[in-house]
């Protein structure tokens, strides 16, 4: 209950990500900022303050103020962090939950054809998966997003530009087929054999009644363990890819790119980095924690294995 609250705290953070710029930031989160400034105690203080070390040469942006605007202060564009963070959460929850939908859909297609049909099909599907399987994860996330972030994705007559956020969607939601796609097969396999499909099967039930109800409904609740799982895996991999600017682009953000933002900070304005560090932390716990929870409610029996 309290990884499901955490995660519920969050979603509701990062969809208020409007309401927070335009009433208690009242700034652009996507534009720079460099010459404003803001009142602070009555006082008037530039978003980008002058050097006070070495040569004195340079700006440094403006510090965590603990008031409604530039509450964890301003980036080295003099944008709000806090209103980016919000935003950035939101988008980075939004890739990960599609990229999770489709990596569940497309393992499950696949893995419920080839462990019920067999033969040549379940040959030709497992090799495609060994093939996808052969490849690291963030090699292969990097080497589709470094081939496709200059000109985007064609399929057929569909094409995804590179600023979408449909096109880390998609390479992500294809990384972590195989590793979905090879339990639920294994789990099909199991079930063609089970007494019911194969009395449903004698009795001259068609295929596709005994695939709706039959193996679907008994794989669906594997499905649901995973999906939280690889929700948490999606997210780090999407962080990734965004902290490499290969992922969300701008002027859109993500955790990830205020990460990369934040980086040229870390010894002046640390908190730029760390605040989207410690979101993406937060979130995978409480994704690993609530899936952990959601796996032991649909299966005792791996409760008491672990116990034992």
């Amino acid at each position: 209950m309290v990884a499901l609250a955490a995660l519920a705290l969050i979603v509701i953070a990062t969809l208020a990500a409007p309401l927070y710029a335009a009433h208690l930031s009242g700034t652009d989160p996507f534009a720079s900022n460099l010459s404003g400034s803001i009142t602070l105690d009555g006082i008037d203080t530039p978003i980008m303050q002058p050097e006070t070390e070495g040569l004195g040469f340079g700006t440094t942006p403006i510090g965590p103020t603990g008031t409604g605007r530039y509450f964890l202060g301003a980036d080295g564009q003099g944008r709000d962090v806090m209103a980016r963070l919000l935003y950035g959460g939101r988008n980075s929850l939004v890739i990960a939950g599609a990229a999770t939908v489709l990596t569940l859909v497309i393992a499950a297609v696949l893995g419920i054809v080839a462990g019920f049909f067999g033969g040549w099909v379940d040959l030709v599907i497992s090799r495609l998966l060994d093939v996808l399987w052969a490849f690291p994860v963030f090699l292969l996330a990097i080497s589709l997003s470094i081939v496709t972030i200059s000109h985007g994705l064609v399929i057929g007559p569909f094409t995804i530009a590179s600023d979408s956020l449909l096109l880390p969607i998609v390479i992500i939601g294809i990384v972590y087929v195989p590793y979905v796609a090879r339990p639920i097969r294994g789990q099909v396999l199991q079930l063609r054999q089970s007494e019911f499909v194969l009395a449903a099967t004698a009795l001259g039930v068609p295929r596709r009644r005994i695939l709706l109800v039959d193996i679907l409904p008994n794989v669906s609740s594997t499905l649901i363990v995973f999906a939280p799982l690889t929700m948490a895996l999606n997210m780090i991999i999407e962080s990734a890819l965004s902290f490499l600017s290969i992922g969300v682009q701008s002027p859109a953000a993500s955790w990830g790119t205020i990460i990369e933002d934040g980086q040229g900070l870390l010894y002046t304005r640390p908190v730029v980095a760390i605040a989207p560090g410690v979101c993406i932390v937060l979130t995978v716990l409480a994704l690993n924690v609530f899936g952990d929870g959601v796996r032991d409610a649909l299966d005792p029996r791996a409760k008491l294995r672990v116990r034992a």
